[in-house]
């Protein structure tokens, strides 16, 4: 049996000019599992830690805006399986629309906002595909 990787997952939306929301994606480094494809930024869950503090710390690190609240959205089980491994991860993911700070990768990967009706012409990890399905579902 895999070791499951729990991971604290940001869905960090503004709205645009007209309205409308826009999503802010990093894309994979091209050397780490799933790289080179668009993801929702943050991290694994450290051990001591709640989903909040790991989103916020994340967050933090990885796109450097401070987390002032968020609402939980889905929690996604994934199992990748391929090239002899298997890899399964838990995403607790979470909208976060209310944060100081501009996002910028900090961690020299890909970056930019996007409209929902983008998605379709990213390569995501299939593990987001929930979120996206979500995202549709409840017009976000």
């Amino acid at each position: 049996m895999s070791k499951i990787v729990h991971v604290a997952v940001g869905v960090i939306r503004k709205a645009n000019d007209g309205g409308a929301f826009e999503y802010f994606l990093t894309k994979r480094l091209k050397e780490v599992h799933q790289g080179g494809k668009w993801e929702f930024p943050g991290g694994k869950v450290e051990k001591d830690e709640t989903v909040a503090q790991a989103l916020a710390r994340e967050l933090k690190e990885e796109v450097a805006i401070e987390v002032l609240s968020c609402q939980p959205l889905i929690k996604v089980e994934h199992t990748y399986r391929g090239e002899g491994k298997v890899k399964s991860v838990c995403l607790d993911v979470f909208i976060v629309e209310n944060y100081i700070g501009a996002p910028n990768a900090q961690e020299g990967q890909g970056q930019g906002w996007f409209a929902l009706s983008e998605f379709e012409q990213l390569n995501f990890p299939e593990a987001n595909k929930a979120i996206i399905d979500k995202l549709l579902e409840n017009s976000f």
